[in-house]
């Protein structure tokens, strides 16, 4: 059985000799038209009428941008397109996003016809920046960015993707804690709800961002589903109530069930790598982790561009796996938590990785480095199950009932 597997923007094939040893979990595929499916959403959402219809001329307008999108200029283009059709000045409109190191180079690839819209990153220490909004049902005095706050709509355009701060994190999650003060953000932060989904921490957090929503009036959000590599399997618009549509979809799309566990689990990192780090592979090896054999073999392949960040400095640190995870079992944050999947994972199973990452550098990582496809092939020749999971930074696999005492 001939099995392809898309990494970066290459593509490896792999035979298995025995195909009742192989299960492979597909990635959705990609719409044709994503720009189109955003239309469509903002003309017919769930639950709510057109976006152009709850505008007027002279509003102002913040439309919250999630860069972490694939083709985000795309994307944001027929949102513009929607509210100028509404007579809004582009010069009223703000882009806002969360706090990013590198410049938006999507901002270029916007239309001419936007030019005017102006951009704001959000900094959660300037409170001259952050206006109160309101106290929410548990004493919380709730601080944001006051462009959120001021605004006569609220636009945000988000990912629903497993979030280790909130479950499954979504555009409300987008506003709150993301557009919060640097308390409401540290705190999250500090406390992430790691991977446990249908947690009490997840509902927890998605209550807080539902209640900051409704405390606004209404946001319209607009949510999008990534596909494998670079594209968008679904988009889906209205108000907070999308949010259980969103979940829908993800689990639907990325929610992965395999029937039990493998020996070998190859997990594929696709799309174009300057979006990927360290952490979409720490992401992947975790996702591997939860459906193979203990002490099975977990092998990664991968474009991700060489170079480690802080995000994996506890990592580097320890003199082995064990190490590292029984350092930072206790309370992992947020900025910790690439580090504590990774550590997961090899203490679980052998991790083999095929990167351009330097072989040094993957053996301190506890890994062994592989350099080419055979070698990947001699893995999968020594026998064992077997299960191919593509895009496995962006899902999210259970072991079926049947192999849960595996």
């Amino acid at each position: 059985m001939r099995i392809a597997l898309n990494y970066g923007r290459d593509c490896m094939e792999f035979d298995v000799a025995d195909a009742g040893r192989v299960v492979q979990q597909r990635a959705p595929q990609p719409l044709d038209d994503a720009a189109a499916a955003v239309r469509a959403a903002l003309q017919a959402p769930f639950d709510f009428p057109a976006l152009r219809r709850a505008l007027t001329a002279d509003d102002h307008v913040t439309v919250v941008a999630d860069e972490r999108l694939p083709g985000l200029a795309q994307l944001l283009t027929p949102v513009l397109e929607e509210l100028t059709s509404a007579g809004v000045d582009p010069a009223n409109v703000t882009l806002l996003c969360e706090p990013a190191e590198s410049h938006p180079q999507w901002l270029a690839d916007l239309p001419k016809a936007f030019e005017k819209v102006r951009l704001e990153i959000h900094d959660p220490k300037d409170r001259k920046k952050l206006s109160y909004l309101a106290t929410t049902r548990q004493g919380r005095r709730l601080y944001l960015a006051r462009s959120v706050v001021d605004a006569d709509q609220l636009v945000v355009l988000s990912a629903r993707r497993f979030d280790p701060r909130i479950g499954r994190g979504g555009a409300a999650g987008a506003v709150f804690p993301a557009l919060g003060d640097e308390a409401a953000r540290t705190e999250l932060d500090d406390r992430p709800n790691l991977d446990d989904l249908d947690s009490a921490a997840e509902a927890e957090a998605e209550a807080q961002a539902a209640e900051t929503a409704w405390l606004l009036g209404a946001p319209f959000f607009i949510e999008v589903i990534e596909a494998a590599g670079d594209g968008v399997a679904h988009v889906t618009a209205g108000t907070v109530a999308v949010g259980a549509e969103g979940r829908r979809l993800l689990d639907a799309s990325w929610r992965w069930e395999a029937p039990a566990l493998a020996d070998v689990v190859v997990a594929a990192l696709s799309g174009d790598p300057s979006r990927q780090s360290f952490a979409d592979l720490a992401a992947a090896a975790a996702c591997a982790a939860r459906v193979v054999q203990p002490d099975g073999r977990i092998v990664l392949l991968s474009r991700t561009p060489p170079g480690l960040t802080a995000e994996s400095a506890a990592l580097l640190q320890g003199d082995d796996a064990r190490g590292v995870l029984d350092r930072l079992r206790g309370r992992p944050t947020v900025q910790q938590i690439p580090a504590w999947r990774w550590a997961g994972a090899a203490c679980r199973a052998r991790l083999f990785l095929l990167s351009g990452f330097e072989d040094q550098t993957v053996e301190d990582l506890v890994a062994t480095p592989l350099q080419n496809g055979a070698q990947v092939q001699r893995l999968l020749d020594a026998g064992g199950t077997c299960l191919f999971l593509e895009d496995a930074h962006k899902a999210r696999v259970l072991q079926a009932p049947s192999a849960s005492e595996g």
